[in-house]
């Protein structure tokens, strides 16, 4: 993953924890940065081993796709001295995906100083809109040496 991060998105992510840095759910996923910049981060997923029990990508595996791209544009937003949590993801699943990639699109639509929300768009590799997420971020200061 961390190849495609963009200089600001490192800047952020300098000095985690190495054992938490191994154990990252976006891996587990597949979940791969394609265009990192505060203006949106792009991302795809393999729906292959994220299935639920009827062969179609788990509505879990958006929620994570959705949060991790989401929290990403947050965080650019946000600036490295502040930390971003999400509080809220809403999901809306509009169809099926069954093989291939989906692509998510996150772009911020609120930036404040104590909140920040985006709007994610998952699509299939037809270019069909598979789900729409919404998240909202709470801005933090970030606690001194947490980095």
């Amino acid at each position: 993953m961390t190849e495609n991060l963009s200089e600001a998105l490192r800047e952020q992510l300098a000095g985690i924890d190495p054992r938490v840095a191994e154990q990252q759910l976006n891996d587990k996923l597949g979940i791969e940065l394609v265009e990192v910049t505060a203006e949106q981060v792009v991302g795809t997923m393999p729906v292959a081993g994220n299935l639920q029990p009827y062969g179609l990508l788990h509505g879990g595996a958006n929620a994570v796709l959705a949060e991790a791209l989401g929290s990403t544009v947050a965080a650019l937003n946000a600036g490295p001295d502040k930390a971003t949590l999400g509080f809220e993801l809403s999901c809306t699943h509009h169809r099926a995906a069954r093989d291939g990639l989906v692509t998510g699109v996150a772009k911020p639509v609120h930036v404040g100083r104590g909140t920040i929300t985006t709007e994610i768009v998952l699509t299939d590799e037809q270019g069909r809109r598979t789900c729409t997420a919404r998240l909202s971020c709470l801005v933090r200061d970030r606690a001194p040496g947490s980095r």
